[in-house]
């Protein structure tokens, strides 16, 4: 892993620099992610327009998920150098300041991307996630839905702190460490894409108190009982057979009691603005999905709408889809049929 080299005091890997009269200076909270992201050698750059060379505004991609697009800005900017989009490698990276301005030079292996700019600062911009899902992975989609709401929200918690999140939010995104509901037993994406744990299978104390939190508030005595249980015996086995419980539709309470609970702290942050374009278009396929689903529960049927859509800031892989969870049981387990609009 590389390092950020810092000059002439300017910046440190620490939260401070301590001057020369023994007065002691806060590092700015954008430089000192600027140092975490090339110090994992992290460097995706987003460019307000086509004309690289003669723009006054780079984005530097922070933090971009489902639930939160986050940007350090460079301003008074302007680039030189060759900058290599795919990169995937080690980095190294200085940071001066000469004449007045910033200069920060980072190296992708052989080339080399300069920019100057005047000032740093840190952007985020915060969205819900609550009806957000992916259906990378094949069975029980409902269950591997809650594991990539946990792990964006957990994601937003650690790299932007409490100003990104709500206690409430805070306390879920502890479930990130309970095994029978993370990537252990339900990955969302597939196994390429994951970024494993140091011990996936020891669950976090905080997480355990969480789900027997969700078990009381819903009144599902059997799975508070074998809660207890797995706090003291803990493990791959065990684990395994708590992941089993939750797609029963006898524990069904506790994991729509779960859901519920994302939804309505998602609901406090906006939704992504595509433009009036692109809202149009978008809105024309989510209200055919409305519609099917009303004709759905018209019949009886449970039925619950997902989006997935892409990032706001920049045109990535993913388009705008909607899609349908027409629920269903068999032999006790709760599965769900898949519409896709």
């Amino acid at each position: 892993m590389s390092e950020l080299e810092m000059q002439e005091n300017i910046l440190a890997e620490e939260e401070s620099v301590e001057m020369e009269d023994g007065y002691t200076e806060e590092i700015p909270e954008a430089f000192q992610k600027l140092a975490e992201l090339l110090g994992q050698d992290q460097f995706e750059l987003l460019f307000p327009d086509k004309d690289v060379e003669n723009q006054d505004e780079i984005r530097l991609v922070y933090l971009m998920n489902d639930a939160v697009e986050s940007f350090l800005v460079f301003s008074g900017a302007r680039m030189t150098g060759h900058y290599q989009k795919d990169y995937e490698g080690e980095l190294d990276a200085t940071l001066s300041q000469e004449d007045g301005e910033y200069v920060l030079i980072v190296y992708q292996g052989e080339t080399v991307v300069t920019i100057f700019f005047q000032d740093l600062q840190l952007e985020v911009n915060l969205y819900n996630y609550g009806d957000v899902g992916h259906f990378w992975v094949k069975g029980y989609e409902y269950l591997r839905i809650l594991e990539y709401r946990l792990a964006i929200l957990r994601d937003k918690c650690e790299y932007l702190g409490e100003e990104a999140a709500s206690e409430a939010e805070q306390r879920l995104a502890s479930l990130v460490h309970f095994p029978p509901l993370n990537y252990a037993c339900y990955p969302a994406v597939p196994e390429k894409y994951i970024v494993p744990m140091e011990d996936p299978w020891s669950p976090a104390e905080e997480a355990i108190d969480v789900m027997e939190e969700l078990a009381r508030e819903a009144e599902d005595w059997s799975l508070l009982r074998w809660l207890h249980i797995y706090r003291k015996y803990y493990g791959k086995r065990m684990s395994r057979w708590i992941a089993g419980l939750l797609h029963r539709a006898k524990h069904a309470a506790v994991v729509e009691l779960l859901d519920k609970k994302l939804i309505e702290e998602a609901e406090n942050y906006p939704r992504r603005d595509f433009g009036e374009e692109f809202n149009q278009k978008y809105g024309e396929v989510l209200l055919k999905a409305q519609q099917r689903k009303e004709e759905l529960e018209s019949k009886g049927q449970e039925v619950t709408l997902v989006r997935e859509e892409p990032f706001a800031a920049a045109r990535d892989s993913v388009d705008f889809k909607v899609y349908l969870m027409i629920w269903k049981e068999k032999r006790g387990d709760r599965v769900v049929e898949i519409e896709e609009f």
